[in-house]
């Protein structure tokens, strides 16, 4: 019989059910939709449907919710809320307990409790664990272990209960009970803004929400500060170091709905509780670091000065004699600007060398490495990704590792294990890709160089600033304090690719040929289609059809479509589904929001996991889907396998289609980049000049002439709020 009808307020049917979950027909551990079939306390059976957060056969719920009539499948009860309870009697408390859900107690160890403390066991769980050791079979040591797992259990159970209203997943239930461990419902009550700093993927937004459900009020000072650091996180984002005071203000007030006094107090407070730095900088701007950052900064030009004002570890009899010896040596022919470079590299104590494709970055840099070698100095070379340190490996070499494996970085540690107190040893240090370092990972560099060491960073100062906050080498060279070569003479066997001509064109603000010769086989096309969708199609098909039969590169490998932005047509997103369906059309494997997860895929790393040694832009292929154990195997480019835990897949993206940024450090046999108007805001120079300089023997661009005009003539790269030059300049006056 159906359970009776209250009415709600709004005058609609509102039906409630006590009873317990029989059987999960459906679950999608993604958004938590649920399909039940459940057996009410008075025997009856019913369909229920909706979200639940982490549904459990055999426990007891309450549900609410109004009966609805599905087509297909017939009457259902529609859940809105539900709490769950713990069974009563013997026969449902033995049930849950045998369910799984307790690490270390099984259907057997379950029945053995409940037959010694019957409908009391779970308040002897509760208050009297230790009565636990007086069954039989179960030993100290094992009732210490069900005593903890229950606790925990019960923790978890009651924190998801609190969160789920609110939209947090299960996964992350899980990971904020492992921060805060048996205080955390206590800790997200009393302050919920706090999930936002201390667990990474649970932003503002959503502990604003959870604090303003439970009663916290728009103008809370508690909200004020959260919401004023998460605009410092958000600027940081932009590739902020700082933010201008006024400017903080305002975008915080409007963004929170609150007054401008309350942001000010705001930041008094973040100002003395030392979680920010407000410093008035020498041009008359009041600025607001995040403190992190301000230490950064002020960091870096500290270490710089002190490596500039420290002698060399090698000394160096008769430079001449050896930069003519290396290069006889090596068997090269210099130009006057590359000779003067390895000159300068021997004498100074820190350089940039700097220069587009084709310019010999590479092989003057190894020129300065035979030098140090013939001094018999300790080298060591590095770049800030994997990509970039094997390609550093195999044109000089030498043994390059990325910044972060040179300074032994342990999260269970601490951090980089090397710094001032525990230097790197090494006499000449050469820094890769130096245009992609961020303030962060600059500071624990210099932090760790030996102040006698001479440091060499190599980059393309045209190419994209760093993902991360700050303009690092553009700010270095821009100071005059550090000595600078920038090299603009293409070697001649480099004039032969229409890649490099046109990017050096690019770069100058000229258009390049976008017809290509027909006396021979180009490694530069443009392909006109004005339509994203058709512009779409149309990349799909070159990548797998047309490409690997003229050129014969693997579609998967070799090839790289590489894109300004994430929406649209031709955005990042939809080729990735379109790539996906077309190079590896396997009976799907996992789901994940509007993500699609197969055996085989090219994936991509989104963010820094230390504990995984894995870091953002790092691409590899799913190699084993484990769906009993819920796990699945990525091998990366570096031929290392990670495992994620299907809640740890928002880590991870399709990579037949990246981004721009995402692809800095990386060469690719083969790119592939859309170039249309749609993508208008995103459209710059120095954008289409790094995809461009991605491509080793091939490059495509397919799109209208028009965006691709557009782009070439924006040479107006959004300014970011950084102070290192000027901190840096002080040093000279």
């Amino acid at each position: 019989m159906q359970p009776t009808l209250p009415i709600d307020n709004n005058g609609q049917n509102v039906a409630s059910l006590d009873g317990t979950l029989e059987r999960i027909v459906f679950h999608n551990e993604e958004n938590g939709y649920s399909v039940l079939r459940f057996k009410t306390t008075a025997g009856d059976n019913y369909t229920v449907v909706g979200n639940m957060a982490d549904p459990q056969v055999g426990s007891s719920l309450k549900l609410t919710g109004e009966w609805v009539e599905n087509a297909k499948f017939g009457r259902q009860f529609k859940m809105l809320t539900y709490e769950t309870s713990l069974p009563a009697g013997v026969v449902g408390i033995r049930h849950y307990l045998a369910s799984g859900l307790i690490k270390g107690v099984g259907p057997k160890t379950a029945e053995r409790i409940v037959d010694a403390f019957g409908e009391d066991t779970f308040a002897i769980l509760d208050n009297e664990p230790e009565r636990l050791s007086t069954v039989k079979g179960i030993g100290k040591r094992t009732a210490k272990g069900i005593q903890e797992a229950w606790s925990e259990h019960r923790g978890i159970r009651d924190l998801i209960m609190f969160l789920q209203p609110h939209g947090v997943s299960t996964a992350y239930a899980v990971r904020i009970y492992k921060f805060y461990g048996k205080h955390a419902l206590s800790v997200v009550q009393e302050n919920p803004y706090r999930l936002a700093m201390d667990i990474n993927g649970i932003g503002f937004v959503t502990a604003d929400t959870i604090a303003q459900k439970i009663g916290f009020d728009v103008d809370s000072p508690l909200r004020a500060e959260a919401g004023t650091l998460y605009m410092l996180t958000k600027t940081s984002d932009e590739g902020h170091v700082y933010f201008p005071l006024d400017a903080l203000v305002t975008k915080t007030s409007d963004t929170l709905n609150i007054r401008a006094d309350l942001v000010e107090d705001a930041i008094d407070t973040l100002e003395r509780e030392e979680r920010v730095v407000v410093e008035e900088l020498s041009n008359g701007q009041v600025a607001v670091y995040r403190s992190r950052f301000y230490a950064y900064e002020t960091g870096i030009s500290t270490y710089i000065k002190k490596i500039l004002g420290s002698p060399k570890t090698v000394l160096i009899k008769d430079p001449d004699e050896l930069v003519d010896e290396v290069v006889e040596g090596l068997g090269i022919d210099l130009a006057e600007e590359q000779l003067a470079a390895v000159h300068m590299a021997v004498r100074t104590k820190m350089m940039v060398l700097t220069g587009g494709p084709g310019t010999g970055k590479t092989t003057i840099t190894k020129a300065i490495v035979q030098a140090y070698k013939k001094l018999k100095a300790k080298i060591l070379l590095c770049a800030p990704t994997g990509r970039a340190a094997k390609r550093m490996f195999e044109t000089i070499g030498v043994e390059a590792k990325t910044i972060h494996r040179l300074l032994e970085y342990s999260p269970r540690e601490d951090g980089f294990q090397r710094n001032e107190n525990n230097p790197l040893a090494c006499s000449l240090i050469v820094i890769d890709e130096a245009s992609m370092m961020d303030t962060m990972l600059m500071f624990h560099l210099l932090k760790a160089i030996p102040l006698g060491a001479t440091v060499i960073f190599v980059g393309d100062v045209h190419q994209l600033p760093s993902v991360g906050p700050g303009n690092v080498l553009k700010d270095v060279i821009s100071s005059g304090v550090v000595d600078v070569t920038e090299l603009h003479e293409v070697f001649r066997q480099a004039q032969e690719s229409d890649i490099i001509t046109n990017a050096h064109k690019i770069n100058a603000g000229e258009v390049p040929f976008l017809e290509s010769s027909k006396e021979r086989l180009s490694d530069f096309y443009f392909i006109r289609q004005d339509d994203p969708e058709r512009c779409a199609a149309m990349i799909v098909d070159l990548v797998k059809n047309h490409i690997p039969r003229r050129f014969r590169f693997d579609p998967i490998d070799q090839i790289q479509v590489l894109t300004p932005m994430h929406k649209g047509s031709a955005g990042s997103g939809n080729l990735n589904h379109l790539l996906q369906q077309a190079l590896n059309p396997q009976p799907l494997c996992l789901k994940r929001g509007d993500r699609e997860y197969r055996l085989d895929d090219k994936v991509m790393q989104l963010r820094n996991n230390y504990d995984k040694d894995v870091f953002n832009g790092d691409i590899g292929r799913i190699c084993v889907v484990n769906t009993e154990e819920k796990k699945l195997t990525v091998r990366f480019d570096d031929e290392k396998n990670v495992i994620y835990d299907f809640n740890e897949l928002d880590e991870l993206v399709p990579a037949y289609a990246i981004s721009i940024h995402k692809s800095q450090g990386s060469e690719y046999q083969a790119v592939v980049i859309p170039v249309l108007t749609q993508h208008y805001v995103l459209l710059q120079r120095n954008l289409i000049y790094t995809g461009v300089t991605r491509g080793k023997k091939l490059v495509i661009l397919v799109g209208a002439s028009k965006a691709l005009t557009m782009a070439i003539k924006n040479n107006k790269m959004q300014k970011r709020f950084t102070y290192l030059s000027q901190r840096l300049s002080e040093f000279l006056q």
